[in-house]
């Protein structure tokens, strides 16, 4: 071969070398997690339980914020935050939004706001506002306040260190299964432990286990998310705690140095983790939820490759028929303080010149994870029809669906479990502040804007 063909050779090598090079740049990823304690830090009322009668008395386990920043090849970024709570209102997820869209550069639809519904966290904001805040003296109201605006700013904190951590990753998903969340509103309580023994529990139920593994390029795990479709209530006392999810978290982090372990909640609007009520439980809980994600680890993780879509969208959910102010001025008078407490704010905004909303803003979130995976996150506490159905018209175990998302404003029922009514089907509207249930077509408006959502860009528009 001539010194011309050679040095032509080596150059062709060189311009190969190069474009691969930059054709694994564009379809890698980055990323980077950060976490902090939001565990309040002066005595404050306990969310999620209408029974409590004074402040929380000490800690368990530390409440945590905790964020994943990721970036494809491309550098389309998203923020995964998680948060240790009930939940939060729509007014500070916004705020949280705001302030993370300013100062990152980054959209609306690049950022998902995840909760845990713990029962054992601080109240927030005005979530629950009839139950919690508007009940509360004016001395606990400004501690439930001054933690608010606190949170928040420990919230962004922890995005921005997360952002300034992120590095080269590798991405990688996978289902497991944990099988303590049951049905509560088809399976009687105390007859759960018999119905488990004899396989006769009634459905339906969700026990994916969905995983998101992160890891550097040593192959460290990083970071690690996961779901379940799960009320967070093995706890009622009054020491601040994550619940199960919190000790799964723990568990997870104490068995993998430096990762960071985030869980959000999936469509357990219906579902309880039974037995309950001692600590015991839900440290065993949270273990089992552990191994669960650790099996995932071992054995069933599939990389993701490609690019990352976000979208977000808003829907006007509609409400049933609005109850007239003659309708309103009698439940301020009920001797029930959540009826009275909820009419009562009614009222001052009809007086306010202010006329009840018909409808109500509601949040979907879809992001698609390199050509593998679909993350669904929807507002409110979503029961486990939707998650069941999302799937099984999508991806299957590739379509994950979390609840409790960006705002927790309400129960969402689907159709049946509306026309059957209960607490979750009109109850608890009482303490989310709504002034009456949601009109049946919610169930379809919704699942049709995730489909919507879901279907790339390039084939239509949302």
């Amino acid at each position: 071969m001539s010194n011309c063909s050679v040095r032509i050779a080596a150059f062709l090598v060189l311009v190969c070398a190069t474009l691969l090079a930059n054709s694994a740049c564009a379809e890698g990823w980055r990323a980077g997690a950060a976490a902090a304690k939001i565990t309040p830090r002066s005595p404050m009322w306990m969310a999620g339980y209408a029974g409590r009668d004074h402040p929380a008395e000490g800690t368990l386990a530390d409440l945590w914020a905790k964020a994943l920043v990721l970036e494809d090849g491309s550098g389309q970024r998203a923020v995964l935050i998680t948060l240790d709570l009930i939940g939060i209102d729509r007014g500070l997820s916004q705020s949280v939004c705001t302030r993370i869209q300013s100062r990152f550069g980054v959209e609306r639809r690049q950022i998902i706001v995840c909760t845990s519904h713990t029962h054992t966290g601080p109240v927030v904001a005005r979530n629950l506002r009839p139950m919690h805040y508007a009940l509360l003296s004016s001395e606990q109201q400004q501690a439930v306040d001054k933690y608010s605006c606190w949170l928040e700013d420990r919230i962004v904190e922890t995005v921005a260190r997360a952002e300034r951590r992120l590095a080269p990753a590798n991405l990688s998903w996978g289902s497991g299964q944990a099988t303590f969340a049951v049905n509560r509103r088809n399976n009687v309580e105390k007859e759960v432990p018999r119905l488990r023994d004899e396989g006769k529990l009634a459905g339906p139920f969700d026990h994916d286990v969905p995983v998101l593994a992160v890891r550097d390029n040593d192959n460290q795990l990083r970071a690690v998310v996961f779901g379940y479709a799960c009320h967070a209530t093995v706890l009622s006392f009054y020491q601040w705690s994550g619940d199960y999810p919190g000790f799964a978290q723990m568990e997870l982090e104490h068995r993998h140095a430096e990762c960071v372990a985030m869980f959000w909640a999936g469509c357990g609007g219906d579902q309880n983790p039974l037995p309950r009520r001692t600590v015991e439980l839900a440290q065993e809980y949270g273990t089992r939820l552990a191994d669960a994600v650790d099996n995932v680890l071992d054995e069933k993780v599939t990389p993701i490759t490609g690019n990352l879509e976000a979208s977000y969208a808003e829907i006007d959910l509609p409400l049933a028929a609005l109850p007239s102010r003659a309708e309103i001025e009698k439940d301020a008078q009920s001797t029930n303080k959540y009826i009275a407490a909820r009419a009562k704010a009614h009222l001052a905004q009809l007086d306010a010149g202010q006329p009840l909303a018909q409808t109500y803003p509601y949040p979907v979130s879809v992001w698609r994870l390199g050509s593998q995976v679909q993350f669904v996150a929807l507002g409110g506490e979503v029961v486990v029809d939707y998650a069941l159905r999302i799937k099984d018209t999508l991806t299957g175990k590739r379509t994950w669906v979390a609840a409790y998302a960006n705002d927790v404003m309400a129960y969402i029922p689907s159709r049946r479990v509306l026309r059957e009514g209960g607490y979750e089907g009109g109850g608890a509207m009482i303490y989310y502040g709504l002034p009456t249930v949601w009109d049946p077509e919610v169930e379809d408006m919704i699942v049709d804007k995730v489909h919507r959502l879901a279907i790339p860009a390039t084939t239509t528009t949302p």
